[in-house]
């Protein structure tokens, strides 16, 4: 076994041939590029993720797109959930759409023209109304999540995303913010009214992700401060407990935290802490030895995940079976196990 494949000693059994499978081209590009290191320009990767284009779940998506960019009705995009403009977009990335597809392209900048608001973050509402939601709207999770997309879909240079990069730091370490919204992001550090204006880990895991987006070399000392603190806040619990802080008068962590899943909405799992932190730099932290184990336990016979959150029957079309072994979740895990270190041998 090649010593860049030692990770693959702590799985039950290779899942790679089943997820380089040729009938897969979206989860073969994926894990050509996060489990085995090929970059985007690869041309292999390049031609696959072109091939993605014309299977489902892409196709279908694509093809319940209005002209003009938007899914299901005009506006800001948050309604309905899970099929809406904005979680089309989001979907999209994850399955790893070509950002040069036309469709792709509407989608994107119809999101930039109707989600900035004037505090400079991503907003989103159910209105049909093609005006921009009002800046209580702009929460880390959604922020977050937008940010990936369109900066992984080539926009980093966009005004519109400088703005909601600034807007996602600046709420983050606290700095130079002259106002907080009660039914928004209501303080510094991800304190948010969604959790009874405590600290969000969730909205903490969507806005590391869409600062991760952001080459290394182009993240400002602002961003570099506020992944730091992300970071620190993300591992100031372990997250295979994932006790984060719980408003609303909850004592137990939230059940979906253990349900490993894709698509991934403004919901979060333990794996996508391992993730986000891995993509920064801070995968081999022994403070996620925990986790690491706990993933590796959920493993099947044959190396695989199960998909035990898939939105099934809510998003525009359906991805996986929930409650099946599932490629996807697969390689999300696998993609952390083959870049970081692993603290237990089989």
């Amino acid at each position: 076994m090649a010593s860049s494949d030692r990770w693959l000693r702590n799985l039950n059994d290779d899942p790679q041939p089943w997820l380089l499978e040729e009938s897969d081209a979206g989860v073969r590009a994926a894990t050509l590029m996060g489990v085995m290191g090929r970059p985007a320009s690869d041309p292999e990767v390049a031609e696959l993720r072109k091939t993605a284009m014309n299977l489902d779940p892409i196709r279908s998506i694509l093809a319940a797109q209005d002209p003009a960019g938007w899914w299901v009705k005009p506006g800001p995009g948050y309604g309905p959930k899970y099929s809406g403009t904005v979680w089309n977009l989001v979907f999209l990335d994850q399955l790893g759409a070509d950002p040069t597809h036309d469709g792709v392209r509407r989608a994107v900048e119809y999101v930039l023209r109707l989600c900035p608001t004037t505090v400079g973050g991503f907003g989103c509402s159910g209105s049909h109304l093609e005006r921009p939601p009002p800046p209580s709207a702009v929460i880390h999770c959604l922020n977050g999540n937008i940010l990936r997309a369109v900066i992984d879909f080539g926009y980093f240079d966009h005004p519109a995303v400088k703005n909601a990069v600034d807007w996602s730091a600046r709420t983050i370490t606290g700095e130079g913010v002259d106002r907080w919204y009660k039914s928004g992001t209501c303080g510094p550090v991800f304190e948010c009214a969604a959790n009874e204006r405590q600290q969000c880990a969730w909205g903490a895991v969507k806005a590391m992700k869409g600062l991760a987006a952001i080459p290394p070399r182009r993240r400002t000392r602002l961003v570099r401060r506020a992944i730091d603190v992300g970071a620190e806040f993300l591992l100031s619990r372990d997250p295979a407990v994932a006790d984060y802080p719980m408003g609303y008068g909850n004592v137990k962590p939230n059940g979906s935290w253990f349900k490993l899943g894709f698509p991934s909405g403004y919901i979060s799992d333990v794996l996508e802490v391992l993730e986000v932190l891995t993509e920064l730099g801070r995968g081999s932290d022994p403070r996620l030895d925990n986790a690491k184990i706990w993933l590796l336990g959920l493993q099947d016979d044959q190396g695989r995940w199960t998909n035990r959150r898939s939105y099934h029957g809510k998003t525009t079309v359906d991805f996986e079976e929930q409650g099946q072994p599932s490629k996807w979740v697969t390689m999300r895990a696998c993609r952390v196990l083959a870049n970081t270190k692993v603290p237990v041998a089989a």
